[in-house]
């Protein structure tokens, strides 16, 4: 689940490194591999990363850490404009319910094929 970016302008590479949870020197090996991340410098050479940065940077966090992409496959993924899928954390409740549902559609596609299967 992605944590909520706040509705800022710009953010330094510590609050970036907080909001992804990882650390500023993965941050800056990340920008030598991903092109899509570029963020602009002040005059005292401090990174600034927009919005859209912060964004490229936790969707490479997923495909990296969560679905096991390697850097080249991850920078390939980003490179086809293809949209990242995040699947949703349900709570515990919600998921038992939807195993409950599950288990009950497969009952009923059961019966009915064997109600199709006695037409025959």
């Amino acid at each position: 689940m992605r944590p909520e970016i706040p509705d800022k302008l710009y953010f330094k590479i510590g609050e970036v490194s907080k909001l992804a949870g990882v650390a500023a020197h993965v941050l800056r090996y990340w920008e030598s591999e991903f092109s899509n991340i570029r963020p602009s410098r002040v005059k005292s050479q401090q990174r600034l990363y927009r919005r859209v940065d912060v964004e490229t940077i936790l969707t490479i966090k997923d495909l990296l850490h969560e679905q096991g992409y390697t850097i080249a496959g991850a920078r390939k993924f980003l490179e086809s404009g293809q949209a990242v899928t995040v699947q949703p954390v349900l709570p515990q409740n919600e998921a038992g319910c939807l195993q409950q549902i599950k288990s009950e559609l497969r009952q009923m596609s059961a019966l009915l094929n064997d109600k199709e299967k006695g037409k025959r």
